[in-house]
């Protein structure tokens, strides 16, 4: 879904900035909403079987994700979409490209997204009563709808900027190579240790959250189309919750 949203550099060397920012609206919502119903309900079921209050490994896990994200952006060097270089984020930001900028951040936002799928197909795997087969594919299918906007976010600005088309997709559709390493991880570290599958559930949806309200929000807006990426919000919201909910 990645590469196919950096494709439309093929077709178009612009794409109307209120699309970007409803689709990144979107996005958010998706994120949103997969927080909750895929990651930390379910997180918050499988607590109430230990010795510890029910809440208290997702309120962990979920400041544990925002702590790890935190610090990884401060780090990572990367450019938020629809920003200036001027405003580029993390160690030496100042000596990299606009291109290997806009793709870190597309990277930081897959991280937590294929964490969370890979965790929801371990605890699948791993056999917890909470988990369902039908709930994880519902997570997939939602993170990889809201993946579209994200690869059309780098190839686009890159077009603008003077790439080849050619060049534009490459690096848009790069971005999203790190999500099925990251789901990987995910997955393995809950089979083989499997009392961290609530931590780890809430741990993706803070991870998630963070880069929401850091991120995608932010960008969404600062074109003066608020309103438009606030109702594309509701509406990724609300279809991430039928899919959880009728397939789940």
């Amino acid at each position: 879904m990645t590469a196919l949203g950096a494709a439309l550099v093929f077709t178009t060397k612009s794409i109307n900035q209120r699309f970007l920012d409803s689709m990144l609206g979107f996005a958010g919502g998706v994120m949103i909403a997969a927080s909750y119903w895929s990651l930390l309900a379910p997180a918050i079921d499988m607590g109430e079987s230990g010795s510890l209050p029910a809440w208290m490994p997702a309120a962990i896990g979920f400041l544990l994700g925002g702590i790890f994200l935190w610090a990884v952006d401060k780090i990572l060097p990367h450019l938020h979409p629809n920003t200036s270089l001027e405003k580029a984020e993390g160690f030496h930001s100042a000596k990299r490209k606009k291109s290997s900028l806009l793709v870190f951040a597309i990277t930081l936002h897959n991280i937590p997204e294929g964490l969370a799928i890979g965790v929801a197909f371990g605890a699948v795997a791993a056999g917890f009563p909470s988990a369902s087969l039908a709930g994880a594919i519902a997570l997939a299918i939602g993170i990889g709808i809201q993946n579209f906007p994200e690869g059309l976010a780098v190839s686009m600005p890159l077009r603008r900027d003077g790439f080849s088309r050619r060049k534009s997709f490459l690096y848009g559709q790069f971005s999203g190579m790190v999500e099925p390493v990251a789901a990987i991880i995910g997955a393995l570290a809950v089979v083989f240790i499997e009392p961290l599958l609530p931590y780890a559930l809430s741990f993706a949806a803070g991870a998630m959250i963070f880069v929401v309200v850091e991120e995608v929000i932010p960008s969404s807006q600062e074109k003066g189309n608020s309103d438009l990426a606030s109702m594309s919000l509701m509406v990724g919201f609300t279809i991430m919750m039928i899919l959880d909910v009728a397939l789940g």
